[in-house]
């Protein structure tokens, strides 16, 4: 059963304006009605009493939990600081 036909690819190719040979085309034809045939099978399958996922494997989240920690005081965040003022970090300007 042909799925796919030479004029389907043609009029693809047309409207992606690319340009094949004949024998490109049929080419084409047959891979993609070979995709088409062996997407069809996975209606084959019996998928009854199975879950729906989301995913094909088992994901977990192995980022750490959060949790509170102290922070830098500001002291010791402007101990390096090249310039500051009112207990903020000073750069220069960078809007005239």
């Amino acid at each position: 059963m042909e799925r796919i036909t030479k004029e389907q690819v043609k009029h693809v190719a047309n409207l992606a304006r690319l340009e094949f040979t004949e024998k490109e085309i049929e080419s084409y034809a047959y891979q993609l009605d070979e995709i088409i045939a062996f997407a069809e099978l996975l209606n084959e399958v019996d998928t009854d009493n199975v879950e729906p996922t989301s995913h094909v494997l088992d994901v977990r989240n192995v980022l750490r939990e959060d949790e509170m920690k102290s922070s830098l005081s500001n002291d010791e965040a402007l101990k390096n600081a090249p310039d500051q003022k009112d207990g903020q970090f000073k750069v220069p300007s960078v809007l005239e």
